[in-house]
């Protein structure tokens, strides 16, 4: 039996697809064929599964589960979860070897997708395309002719979990945080469940928004990066007179938050928070930390990090190779601008936007300011929105490699990291191709108004040379 999925399903760094367009039961059957057939090689055994609040999320959960267990792979199944329970129960029981979440993230509702660890690390490129691989030549384990079917059981995390996330306030004054008041919305994704049970062990007074999971999103869509999804978060914090707020994508690995004044506090915002947090509790003795940050960050980020002592690294878009950086360089923190941001001392440095709003919290308590003073001491840049713009799959890679080459010998600075990005005295400016959709992403960054307007002018003039135009932006 082989089986051939939809070019848009197996990307390098995501399985992504539309529910009975280019995704349905069949592939996560054949995902979890694959997926089994490269743990079972590799020595493992046992997958940890679980899956988000879609509608599509169950039907798709049983027959990745058939599939695991007809290529001889035990299933522990931890439910309807968020995507850092299932990090949780992968990291915290020796006998698993392997998790596999299904969740649409941030996209739309009739989206869905896969969130994988394979023995303890991340799984993305050429595991992904192994898949892939494995799936049409048919070169699956047979457990029927290989000792057998795996068995499944369940297992509930939710309590330890809780218990997990709540030692991120351990060793600071109760009194001090009792007076803390805060706002969380949900978004009616898959963090609902867990925040409601957070919520009651939190000192202070706290507020809940759309905690009941709903694969619809009725409310607003779950995407903490998109600002106008932020609203019903500022009103709250308007209507309560709250310190801040924060608010989760879909399957609550992914943080967004707004300060008492209803500011929006951006992900290398929120990471240049928890750097200054965990910077001035090390001690003097220690070697400075490396600190890690995507390429679409602020300079301002990477300036305060070394202000404080550490070592700014600046690395390559998407979570999975973040996390792989992170354990390479040994990095107690990292974080992306998409609202990714990973800790070492949890789940061996996955996400977890659920631990990350209550380090937001430790960390204004352990500061001695507010989040609101805390987003006021920042630098006050002039930023662009990450600005994202159709260019067709076979052309966005060749373009930037064309842009790159063309500035081979500028008078600019110019990281090749990930994409270009051009430093120069008016500040600077990126160009990446997206890892999961056909878009180039630009963004740019000054002091002045009139310095922004000449970066975004040197875009504009590096896409005309390759025949490109910024045009419309497209959504995530």
């Amino acid at each position: 039996m082989t089986h051939n999925f939809h070019s848009t399903v197996l990307r390098e760094y995501d399985i992504r697809g539309i529910i009975d367009e280019t995704l349905g039961v069949e592939d996560a059957r054949a995902i979890g064929r694959g997926f089994a057939t490269l743990l079972r090689r590799a020595g493992g055994k046992t997958v940890a599964v679980g899956y988000d609040g879609r509608l599509s999320s169950p039907m798709l959960a049983q027959a990745l589960t058939d599939g695991l267990t007809a290529s001889g792979c035990d299933v522990v199944q931890i439910g309807m979860s968020a995507t850092p329970m299932l990090y949780y129960a992968e990291a915290s029981a020796e006998e698993v070897d392997g998790g596999i979440q299904i969740t649409g993230s941030h996209n739309p509702a009739n989206y869905n997708g896969f969130k994988m660890v394979f023995q303890g690390r991340p799984f993305f490129g050429d595991d992904i395309l192994e898949i892939g691989r494995l799936a049409a030549a048919g070169d699956w384990i047979d457990a029927v002719e290989d000792g057998g079917i795996g068995s499944v059981k369940s297992r509930e995390v939710l309590g330890e979990y809780i218990d997990r996330l709540l030692t991120g306030i351990d060793g600071i004054d109760t009194a001090h945080l009792s007076t803390l008041k805060v706002g969380w919305d949900a978004g009616n994704g898959a963090a609902g469940p867990a925040l409601e049970a957070l919520v009651p062990h939190l000192p202070g007074e706290h507020h809940m928004l759309f905690t009941e999971v709903d694969g619809h999103f009725p409310n607003h869509h779950p995407d903490p990066t998109v600002e106008a999804n932020l609203e019903d978060l500022r009103a709250l914090v308007a209507a309560k007179n709250l310190d801040f707020g924060v608010a989760f994508d879909g399957d609550g690995d992914r943080i967004g938050a707004v300060d008492g004044e209803g500011r929006v506090i951006w992900g290398d915002q929120l990471l240049m928070i928890y750097a200054e947090d965990l910077l001035k509790r090390r001690l003097p003795s220690e070697e400075a930390p490396v600190i890690i940050a995507d390429v679409k960050a602020s300079r301002a980020l990477f300036d305060h990090v070394a202000a404080h002592g550490g070592k700014p690294m600046m690395w390559k878009t998407g979570h999975s190779l973040i996390k792989s950086k992170m354990k390479e360089t040994g990095s107690p923190l990292a974080g992306e601008m998409s609202g990714h941001v990973f800790f070492a001392d949890t789940y061996y440095g996955y996400d977890d936007a659920l631990y990350a709003g209550i380090r937001l919290i430790a960390a204004s308590a352990r500061l001695g300011k507010s989040v609101t003073q805390l987003r006021s001491d920042m630098p006050q840049m002039l930023n662009t929105p990450e600005m994202r713009f159709q260019v067709d799959e076979a052309r966005k890679f060749a373009a930037i490699d064309e842009v790159s080459a063309r500035l081979a010998n500028s008078e600019h600075e110019v990281n090749a990291t990930d994409g270009v990005r051009v430093t120069t005295a008016d500040g600077w400016w990126l160009l990446r191709a997206s890892n999961t959709q056909d878009v180039l992403v630009a963004r740019a960054e000054s002091n002045t108004q009139e310095g922004l307007d000449r970066l975004l002018a040197q875009i504009d003039e590096q896409l005309e040379l390759s025949g490109l135009e910024r045009g419309e932006t497209v959504g995530h």
